[in-house]
């Protein structure tokens, strides 16, 4: 789902993907903190890749019934798109929100010519590792000790 585009989430709630725009900060600030307490974002650094200062950066949100429920925020260099960051709040969680977000992330990295779709992931995030699985994602490799506190790093790949 693209933005725009407005269907329905597994729940009947009017669900649409689109561009993240100004007024969204605060919302993903909030879901950045609730959703990767190690390692959030800064609102301020969120300010900037959604203003289109940051390049390469896109950030993309996920609404339901006009209330801002999950965000990506994505990397797209030449032939390789990173997944920076997929998340949705936890009232709303495995109700679609993050394949639609994912398909919308996949489809705009498509489109500016990448290959394939990279992401990290701490190896003991049992859920994430789950969904991106289900997703088509694969393991390439791992990064030990990448993250603060010392979680090994499963790098994962998506073909585009």
């Amino acid at each position: 789902m693209t933005g725009g585009d407005d269907r329905r989430a597994m729940t009947g709630e009017a669900m649409t993907v689109r561009a993240a725009r100004a007024a969204d900060i605060d919302a993903i600030a909030v879901l950045e903190t609730e959703s990767f307490p190690q390692d959030p974002w800064p609102a301020g650094y969120l300010a900037e890749a959604v203003a289109g200062l940051l390049h390469s950066v896109v950030v993309q949100v996920a609404e339901a019934d006009g209330v801002v429920v999950g965000h990506a925020i994505t990397s797209v260099v030449y032939e390789i798109a990173e997944l920076q960051r997929i998340a949705v709040t936890p009232q709303q969680r495995r109700r679609g929100l993050a394949v639609a977000l994912l398909s919308a992330v996949r489809e705009d990295a498509r489109g500016k010519g990448a290959e394939r779709l990279l992401l990290e992931v701490r190896e003991t995030n049992a859920g994430a590792l789950a969904f991106y699985e289900r997703t088509g994602f694969v393991e390439i490799d791992r990064r030990p000790r990448y993250y603060r506190d010392g979680t090994t790093a499963i790098i994962l790949q998506l073909s585009l």
